[in-house]
């Protein structure tokens, strides 16, 4: 009894109130350990550039190696990354004008600078198979392996009118939404 008087004097609380005080402080240390990052990555990525989305996968294979759970947010230009045929059929005018515009697969992907009608590429691509570095193909195949979560924005595949069959295999589809609920458990979160 003599402790709880010390407590009482000292704290200036009862029993009761410790215990209800020491309840909510276990509540708000149990809600602090529910937002923090957990190991993964998100990549957005935006660019459809071969030298960009060459970075994109090198991160993704590197942090899923690690241990990292990894996922990867393909919009907009990105979708040159993941497509892996053309179809024009069933879009509308300027859905096919889009894509004529943009690589039928990773194959045809230009490089972000001194690309030169695609010379830049190939000569990209030729260096790196020099120097044994993956190719672009190479390195989705390692991801899809180690885990890697690919999702393909709805809202760009609707605003450009890609198909599901345009698409390689395995992809999830989500929106900002997906996209945010791994973000905002991610200990990194990258735009390329």
């Amino acid at each position: 009894m003599g402790d709880v008087s010390v407590v009482e004097r000292e704290m200036g609380l009862s029993p009761e109130a410790l215990s209800s005080r020491m309840t909510e402080l276990e509540a708000k240390v149990l809600e602090l350990e529910a937002r923090l990052p957990e190991d993964r990555v998100s990549i957005v990525v935006f660019s459809g550039e071969l030298d960009r989305v060459l970075a994109a996968f090198v991160i993704a294979t590197g942090a899923a190696a690690m241990g990292q759970q990894v996922s990867m947010f393909f919009t907009f230009w990105g979708y040159n990354a993941i497509r892996r045929a053309r179809r024009l059929s069933g879009k509308s005018l300027m859905q096919k004008m889009m894509a004529l515009m943009s690589p039928r697969s990773t194959k045809g992907m230009p490089v972000s600078k001194m690309n030169f009608f695609g010379i830049g590429a190939k000569m990209l691509r030729a260096m790196m198979k020099q120097k044994n570095v993956s190719s672009i193909e190479e390195l989705q195949q390692l991801a899809a392996e180690l885990g890697v979560k690919f999702v393909a924005c709805e809202m760009s595949r609707d605003v450009m009118g890609i198909s599901e069959q345009e698409l390689r295999e395995g992809l999830e589809s989500g929106g900002v939404a997906a996209f945010l609920a791994d973000a905002l458990k991610s200990r990194s979160t990258v735009f390329i």
